[in-house]
């Protein structure tokens, strides 16, 4: 099963976040840093954002999700009880999420490839390195835009299309030598 991963409503939200109003995104920051959320929340009103809801843990950005109903959240690596990679397959995974399509930006210091590769697994959507950068931020956002992944659902994994392009001269529905004719 395959789907874009944006509501039609945060799709247009963002969609006028592009065209430069801002003052409708709603953004959820997960950081447990008050120095860094405070750096991320004034690169966002920098951006025109206006409602921008700051929590400290993952438990309580899950719950925070039903009340605010983000367009997107930028989520740190590190956060305590729950990180942010258990906090992103909570959100794709669990029966009770308010928004399994959540488009997540992981903003952290931890830029190792093995790091990056368990966050594109556990589902984010982006991955931002620290220190951030007003221009890096919006290339993330912009790309949550203007080149949404589909989702894909499988047996050990739902979130976004890991792979960032499509290969024009595949014809067929399976990828690799290996994979199974089921036809």
């Amino acid at each position: 099963m395959c789907t874009i991963g944006l509501t039609v409503d945060s799709l247009s939200r963002l969609r006028e976040f592009m065209s430069g109003s801002f003052d409708r995104i709603r953004v959820l920051i997960v950081e447990d840093n008050a120095h860094m959320s405070t750096i991320l929340r004034t690169i966002l009103q920098g951006f025109g954002v206006r409602t921008i809801v700051e929590v400290r843990d993952a438990a309580d950005a899950f719950e925070t999700m039903r009340d605010v109903n983000p367009d997107f959240a930028l989520v740190d690596y590190m956060l305590g009880d729950l990180n942010g990679l258990e906090f992103t397959r909570l959100v794709r995974t669990a029966s009770d999420s308010a928004n399994k399509y959540l488009p997540i930006v992981m903003v952290t210091g931890h830029t190792d490839r093995s790091k990056v590769i368990e966050a594109i697994n556990a589902g984010v959507n982006e991955y931002l390195a620290k220190p951030v950068r007003p221009v890096d931020l919006f290339h993330r956002i912009s790309a949550l835009i203007e080149r949404p992944r589909r989702f894909i659902k499988a047996p050990t994994y739902f979130g976004p299309d890991r792979r960032r392009r499509q290969d024009p001269r595949y014809a067929g529905p399976w990828r690799r030598e290996g994979d199974e004719d089921k036809a």
